[in-house]
């Protein structure tokens, strides 16, 4: 099957062989497509290796057959973010959760969109905690994992006041007021809920109650192997707040 004219994102590029990459789009049409760019490292193909470095923006065309596409062409679109620090580890962990929770070949504008959204996001240096939680929201809305956030798995409106845990199956349940101080540090505020359901950006205490919750949707769906991006950021003290 011939890919003409896709627009994309580049998630992760590696080499392969002497002279090619392995690289992961998330394309608009297609969803996440393995492609395998053949002669790159070339001097006369300079310019298609800096189109296909993370995060950059691209319209590639391809041949696909199987698992993995052959790339004929493809351009940049725009220019990527230039990152550094806690920003350029939000983006690895960004591109790092689409790669192992994204199915190759299978559509999701909502998740393309959201991917677009949150890159200019880090471009523009807003909050890295709030932006990556709704990176975290959007993701598993587009991945139909997500929930309601306005109501309880049960159906009852959620509680401002209360505290929530989430469980990836049901949904938010609210803890009882007697649970052990752990539990609850654990369990998102009903306002936080609310807010994200609503785009709004919560204190900074409800903001910082998300972290966690969404965090442990996220290694269920995962499965036993978590992320990297994790790992980094525990070991380097950095993200704490927004990890």
């Amino acid at each position: 099957m011939r890919i003409e004219g896709e627009t994309g994102f580049v998630l992760h590029a590696r080499p392969w062989r002497e002279t090619s990459l392995l690289v992961e789009v998330l394309g608009d049409g297609h969803g996440r497509i393995g492609l395998v760019a053949r002669g790159v490292h070339s001097p006369r193909r300079q310019v298609l290796r800096a189109a296909l470095q993370p995060l950059q923006h691209i319209r590639f065309d391809a041949v696909l057959a199987g698992e993995l596409a052959q790339l004929r062409a493809a351009e940049s679109l725009d220019a990527a973010p230039v990152l550094a620090g806690d920003a350029l580890l939000a983006a690895f962990y960004l591109n790092e959760l689409v790669l192992r929770l994204a199915p190759r070949q299978d559509p999701l504008p909502g998740l393309s969109a959201a991917y677009a959204r949150t890159r200019e996001r880090l471009r523009g240096g807003e909050p890295l905690a709030w932006t990556l939680r709704r990176f975290e929201r959007d993701l598993l809305d587009a991945l139909g994992v997500g929930f309601e956030l306005h109501c309880d798995g049960d159906g009852e409106a959620i509680d401002p006041a209360a505290r929530y845990r989430l469980d990836p199956e049901h949904g938010p349940r609210r803890l009882l007021t007697d649970r052990g101080q752990g539990e609850r540090s654990a369990a998102a505020t009903g306002r936080a809920l609310l807010a994200l359901g609503l785009d709004e950006r919560p204190e900074a205490a409800d903001l910082a109650s998300l972290r966690l919750p969404l965090r442990s949707v996220l290694a269920h769906h995962l499965g036993p192997r978590g992320l990297k991006s994790w790992e980094m950021a525990a070991a380097l003290g950095r993200l704490a707040p927004a990890r």
